[in-house]
């Protein structure tokens, strides 16, 4: 065997090892927040905006949601505390604004040397104002890539 030809199988091995690394296409940790009213599930049927406040100004997190009985957003990968603001309007133009604050740890989750880093979370504790929110309180702590669990169950006032 060649020189060159040692290096060739050893180039062919080494990309064939790298193929078998099996990153998540989407690492992107997003907590559920599922709507109720008492016990039963809930639609929506107010616009829902939400975003969260930035010193470069506000970034949008959820756009012009309604008739929904869940919906999602991401979670800070480094901050203690995470602040998002929910806007409501209704088909007479009433709005209501309510401010969340979403306690967590940030916890470091190693795939591999050659995957994006990524963090899971753990939910300490959410509270908020209560203009259009009635109540909200963590129904799973662990936050994580599996976006089938609810984190939250969240209770909005009757505004009729």
């Amino acid at each position: 065997m060649t020189r060159h030809s040692i290096y060739l199988l050893f180039a062919l091995s080494f990309l064939y090892a790298c193929s078998t690394i099996d990153c998540p296409v989407q690492n992107t940790v997003y907590t559920v927040y599922n709507i109720y009213d008492g016990d039963e599930t809930a639609t929506l049927s107010d616009t829902l905006y939400v975003w969260t406040p930035r010193p470069d100004g506000r970034d949008t997190l959820l756009n012009r949601v309604v008739n929904v009985t869940k919906f999602d957003l991401p979670i800070s990968y480094q901050h203690p505390v995470d602040t998002l603001v929910f806007y409501m309007t209704d088909t007479t133009n009433q709005w209501t604004l309510d401010t969340v604050w979403i306690m967590k740890d940030d916890i470091p989750h190693f795939e591999s040397v050659d995957c994006s880093p990524s963090f899971f979370h753990r939910l300490t504790s959410v509270r908020s104002t209560h203009l259009g929110i009635d109540t909200i309180i963590i129904n799973h702590s662990q936050v994580d890539y599996d976006a089938s669990t609810a984190h939250f169950h969240i209770t909005f006032k009757d505004r009729r």
